[in-house]
């Protein structure tokens, strides 16, 4: 008799900050008129069939059955049908998050149909969930989104980020964020991310400060320090270097920031992260 058990190594991290506000099951028809807009929340859509079209931003992707589509809050988008083949989908509206997608876009498209078991599954579960209301659906629809976030984390590589006031959200800061996101490596300041949006800096960061907890200039330090970490675990380049890579003009003001977001130095993250990966004895 065989038995093989697996154990934790480290402890369970806390339940994501997220509610499902909604779960709609939707079929295009010639009567439905497609109106552009925007929400608070990220939308999360699923083609069970058919095929059409979302319009997001001004770019029009096609969708096809087993197409997941991914729009972040305040994104201006809709979605049409082929009238031969009309689409038929389930969405769900979730508070509480949004997906950096590595690029400078609110939105996404994966193509599912190798990982449909993992995904669309979760999207008829929770659809049935709110539908019959049997006893905890709740409960059960909120642990079903969470694997369903994780699934699509593993699947796609986008980072989520929680938003901490989902209805204060304004489009300028994301766009703010999105902008961070793809070019902290380069030299930004609070007035250039004020006039790349046309708002006062003062408001731009309390606004900012207000919808992800974090100032602009605080986040951009962040995300320095997340390239910062991964290139220290990852490559043998000089710790000066990899400061100018991540975006620090200074090795001494990096060196201050690296102090304060992980307890040590740079060198000593190196070296703990070298320990980490030498092989057990």
């Amino acid at each position: 008799m065989g038995n093989t058990r697996y154990t934790f190594t480290e402890e369970s991290s806390d339940s994501l900050p997220i509610k499902l506000l909604y779960v709609s099951s939707s079929r295009y028809g010639k009567d439905w008129e497609s109106l552009g807009h925007t929400h608070y929340f990220t939308e999360l859509f699923y083609v069970q069939e058919g095929q059409g079209t979302l319009l997001a931003e001004g770019e029009a992707i096609p969708l096809q059955k087993d197409d997941l589509a991914i729009v972040n809050p305040q994104t201006w988008h809709t979605e049409t049908s082929l009238d031969g083949t009309p689409m038929e989908y389930i969405i769900l509206g979730v508070e509480g998050i949004q997906f950096s997608f590595g690029n400078q876009k609110e939105y996404a498209i994966f193509h599912c149909r190798a990982n449909k078991r993992h995904l669309m599954n979760y999207f008829t579960a929770m659809l049935q969930e709110m539908e019959t209301k049997g006893k905890h659906y709740e409960l059960v629809c909120k642990n079903l989104l969470e694997i369903l976030i994780v699934h699509l984390m593993r699947y796609s590589n986008a980072q989520i980020d929680v938003i901490a006031s989902p209805r204060r959200i304004n489009r300028e800061c994301s766009l703010v964020k999105r902008y961070i996101d793809a070019n902290y490596a380069e030299e930004l300041h609070l007035d250039t991310l004020a006039s790349l949006v046309h708002l006062n800096k003062y408001y731009l960061a309390h606004a900012f400060t207000e919808t992800y907890g974090t100032s602009p200039m605080n986040y951009l330090n962040e995300k320095r320090i997340e390239n910062c970490k991964e290139l220290l675990a990852t490559t043998d380049y000089k710790i000066a270097e990899i400061a100018r890579l991540s975006g620090f003009s200074s090795q001494s003001y990096f060196s201050q920031c690296f102090l304060k977001s992980c307890g040590m130095s740079a060198r000593a993250y190196r070296n703990s992260m070298a320990n980490t990966r030498a092989p057990i004895p």
